[in-house]
């Protein structure tokens, strides 16, 4: 059986994947993280502001941005969530140009809790993968070649 600082944990994150990955809503972002969120993602800069920034860009990016929660585990201060993260480019990201690339895949967010709040975030995702289905690594090799 779960702790109850495991499930108040696991319910925080679910509420906070529903709010800002399904609904894409930035607006409430100090209800579930700590003024000094720490992120693992390198792509994201340091911060509630860098998160919020990151996410802005790629939901403006990818209009039709959907994720789909597929499991979500608990233990202590942590919490892991499997997804799966898919739409269709319509603007510059990650500097790679829009051509109406599809894509989808899977990642798993790894929350730790402090306080009530998400104070810090590691993830483990197929970038490969995600740069491959939006052409980005054969614009690359033309460059290189």
């Amino acid at each position: 059986m779960q702790d109850t600082l495991a499930l108040e944990n696991k319910k925080l994150v679910g509420a906070f994947v529903n709010e800002v990955f399904v609904k894409r809503n930035l607006s409430d972002l100090d209800r579930y993280m700590r003024g000094d969120y720490i992120q693992h993602n390198p792509m994201a800069k340091q911060g509630m502001d860098g998160f919020r920034k990151f996410f802005a860009d790629w939901f403006n990016a990818v209009p039709n941005w959907n994720y789909t929660l597929k499991k979500i585990v608990a233990e202590r201060d942590e919490v892991w969530v499997y997804g799966t993260y898919a739409g269709k480019l319509k603007k510059t990201w990650l500097g790679i140009a829009p051509r109406g690339q599809k894509y989808a895949y899977d990642a798993v967010d790894i929350f730790r809790i402090e306080d009530h709040r998400i104070a810090e975030h590691w993830d483990v995702m197929d970038v490969y993968e995600l740069y491959r289905q939006l052409g980005a690594l054969a614009e690359r090799r033309k460059k290189a070649a």
